[in-house]
């Protein structure tokens, strides 16, 4: 899952990192509240874990916007206020939970993997993808071809689910970065190649095609169906990408 972490304190920060990478999350952070509404509108995280107290605009205050545009991620706010009224106020503003500092990480673990199993579903959280000829368990990474199942390891299942939810467009190398990595990773030229490579070997594996496209200049393309027809240069204009 990829989760982001909006925490002004950096031990704090450092601390709920390391503990959610360990467990085979991709985390993104930042410290300022302003940016941490930015990042979030995306809609490009799993949850959220939000600091009470934050530069730029409070905790509550962040909840309240996202919650308003309609952002429906489940969030867990962290904070040193822990009075009953405290808690009120952060969940009434939005929160689906509210934990207060100091905290173990093991509890703010559960917390979150409780939210993730009651968040109600919605084309996001829905745990199985079905694309092509392709079914994902996000949850398993694991995916379904012809009956056959493909165990895939955490970033080249994160890197199909962005083919799949573009299925019949045309992904970029960039796109697939900020799929699978985080803000922070700095990447060698071909690191996106060579998990295409790797994906490619898993699925592939006795069947006569590959499902996912090279479109050169532009990026990677998950086929619609079975057996690749010839490609669309009008299609993959209109999803945005050059495709010479």
């Amino acid at each position: 899952m990829r989760i982001l972490v909006v925490e002004d304190d950096q031990r704090a920060a450092a601390y709920l990192v390391r503990g959610l990478s360990e467990s085979g999350h991709i985390v993104d952070t930042t410290e300022d509240g302003r940016d941490g509404l930015s990042m979030a509108i995306e809609g490009a995280y799993d949850a959220l874990i939000v600091d009470r107290r934050l530069p730029g605009m409070d905790g509550i205050a962040l909840v309240a916007q996202l919650r308003e545009r309609g952002l429906r991620t489940p969030i867990l706010m962290l904070s040193a206020l822990a009075s009953t009224q405290h808690r009120v106020e952060g969940l009434e503003a939005g929160c689906d939970d509210y934990l207060a500092k100091p905290y173990a990480f093991v509890e703010v673990l559960a917390r979150l993997d409780a939210l993730l199993r009651s968040a109600a579903p919605h084309p996001r959280d829905t745990l199985t993808l079905q694309a092509g000829p392709l079914r994902l368990n996000r949850a398993s990474r694991s995916v379904v071809r012809q009956g056959k199942t493909i165990v895939l390891q955490q970033r080249e299942s994160l890197i199909l689910e962005k083919l799949m939810r573009h299925c019949g467009q045309v992904v970029t190398r960039d796109m697939l970065l900020e799929s699978a990595w985080d803000y922070a990773f700095d990447p060698n030229d071909n690191v996106v190649d060579k998990h295409i490579y790797r994906l490619r070997r898993k699925l592939d594996e006795g069947f006569p095609y590959s499902v996912i496209r090279t479109v050169p200049g532009a990026g990677y393309l998950l086929e619609n169906e079975e057996e690749p027809g010839p490609f669309d240069a009008e299609k993959a204009q209109d999803s945005g990408v050059d495709a010479s």
